[in-house]
């Protein structure tokens, strides 16, 4: 056999072997691989797509509610919150800036009572110098940034601005129990006489209060981060808490927190007997 015909023989070799497909893969699931690999494509698409609307329609319902072109949230009834929770990522916290902004919205509204929680106690650091340093001011006084808000400006009602962090969590329970440990122990030296520890829900409340950790239940408790989770708010004081996610800090909107205290306004709870 010649050079010619020898390259001519590898040639056609080549080429039946180039069109037919790897031994240990058929046709029938090459074909079902391309199909479920577009049936992924498109899936991923539409959920995409579905997100992306979902997002626009959303900031036109912030921007419309902000507008004050619905009526119904233009006057927000707010008798049934007498204390609200606000929950911030640790990282996010360190824009005092944006957090000044939500104090002076929920001021605007008429909200009376703030309770600011962070794990790591950024919020206690930055805010809680200032605001005992502020007990006769009010908040868009104190903050200074109503002028910085475009077409609102903070109201001149009295809002109470309590600071939490993971300190007042594990630790102050742990508190609260040793002080109660103790009050009992000191309180009864007569080995005849003592009884069984039985502490009630209201010496615990006492406890706590006493170590420094006490407070209002928040009705409401509104979360600003990238988890759907209170991150380790004193779980004690959200037995009857109404929890929405409101998204990260930085995509806050006033119009969403106004269809937030709305939507709150609108919910009937049964506390049971």
């Amino acid at each position: 056999m010649d050079s010619k015909s020898m390259e001519a023989f590898v040639a056609s070799e080549a080429s039946v072997f180039m069109n037919q497909p790897p031994p240990h893969m058929s046709r029938p699931s090459i074909i079902i691989k391309l199909i479920l690999g577009l049936l992924w494509t498109i899936t991923h698409l539409a959920i995409s797509f579905l997100n992306l609307w979902s997002h626009l329609i959303y900031s036109l319902e912030c921007y419309v509610i902000s507008s004050g072109l619905l009526r119904k949230y233009q006057n927000l009834h707010l008798g049934r919150l007498k204390c609200l929770a606000i929950v911030v990522d640790s990282k996010e916290a360190k824009s005092t800036a944006k957090v000044k902004q939500l104090l002076c919205w929920l001021s605007s509204m008429g909200v009376k009572y703030v309770c600011l929680y962070d794990i790591e106690g950024v919020l206690k650091k930055s805010f809680e110098p200032a605001v005992n340093a502020s007990r006769d001011r009010t908040v868009g006084e104190h903050f200074g940034i109503g002028g910085n808000i475009s077409d609102l400006q903070c109201s001149q009602r009295e809002m109470v601005i309590d600071c939490l962090s993971g300190s007042d969590g594990k630790e102050g329970i742990a508190k609260a129990g040793s002080l109660l440990c103790s009050t009992y122990i000191n309180g009864d030296t007569h080995g005849d006489g003592k009884r069984k520890p039985a502490f009630t829900e209201a010496d615990m409340a006492s406890a706590l209060k006493a170590v420094g950790c006490g407070g209002p239940e928040p009705d409401l408790l509104l979360m600003y981060g990238p988890a759907r989770c209170h991150l380790g708010f004193p779980a004690w004081r959200l037995r009857y808490t109404e929890i929405m996610y409101m998204g990260p800090l930085k995509s806050r909107k006033y119009g969403a927190i106004v269809k937030a205290l709305y939507n709150f306004s609108k919910k009937h709870q049964n506390y049971g007997k």
